[in-house]
C-alpha cells in the first residue's frame, strides 16, 4: 500500500485546499450563502470566470437582507482555490421585514465576510448606523492585511418609524 502523503509537495497541497475549504466565507445565517453564478468568460482550462451572487442577512438587524455580487477568478488557478478574485462587487440591501433598531446598536460594524484569495484578502460588508438620518448604510469593500482597494459599493436601507 502506498502512502497518501509520500511527498511534502502533495502534503503543502493538502493543507492549502484545507485551508480554503475551511476559511471561505463568514456569514451570519444559516440560509445566507450562494444565490447563483453568471459566466463571463469560459476558460479551456478549469473553472469559468464568473459573477456569483451572495444573500445575508444582517445578524443584529433582522429585517435587513443584502445581496451582493462579487467577480470570480477561474482557470486552473481558480479551480484549486488559489486565484486572488478582482475586487470588483456590488451591493444591494433592503428590509424584508420590521425593522427594530437595538437600544445599543454599534455604529459600525462588520455583518458579511467572503474570503478572495487564500493570503489575507477578503470582501467585507460594513453596516453603518446613521441615527442622524435613519438609516442603515451596507458598505462593500476589499481588504488585505498590508494593502487594501479603493473599490467599494454602498446600499442604504432607510428605517420607517
Amino acid at each position: 500500500m502506498t502512502k497518501v502523503f509520500h511527498s511534502p509537495f502533495v502534503w503543502l497541497c493538502a493543507v492549502i485546499c484545507t485551508l480554503v475549504v475551511g476559511t471561505s466565507s463568514a456569514r451570519a445565517a444559516d440560509d445566507d450563502g450562494e444565490v447563483e453564478c453568471v459566466t463571463t468568460e469560459w476558460k479551456l482550462l478549469g473553472s469559468n470566470h464568473k459573477v456569483c451572487v451572495f444573500a445575508f442577512r444582517d445578524p443584529d438587524i433582522p429585517g435587513v437582507a443584502c445581496y451582493i455580487s462579487q467577480a470570480k477568478t477561474g482557470g486552473i488557478g481558480g479551480s484549486l482555490g488559489l486565484a486572488e478574485d478582482p475586487s470588483n462587487f456590488a451591493i444591494s440591501c433592503s428590509q424584508v421585514g420590521p425593522i427594530d433598531i437595538p437600544a445599543k446598536l454599534p455604529r459600525k460594524a462588520n455583518v458579511f465576510k467572503e474570503s478572495t484569495s487564500v493570503f489575507f484578502k477578503a470582501t467585507r460588508v460594513v453596516r453603518i448606523w446613521d441615527s442622524a438620518r435613519n438609516t442603515l448604510v451596507y458598505l462593500a469593500v476589499s481588504k488585505r492585511i498590508i494593502e487594501g482597494s479603493p473599490y467599494n459599493a454602498v446600499s442604504t436601507v432607510p428605517v420607517r418609524r
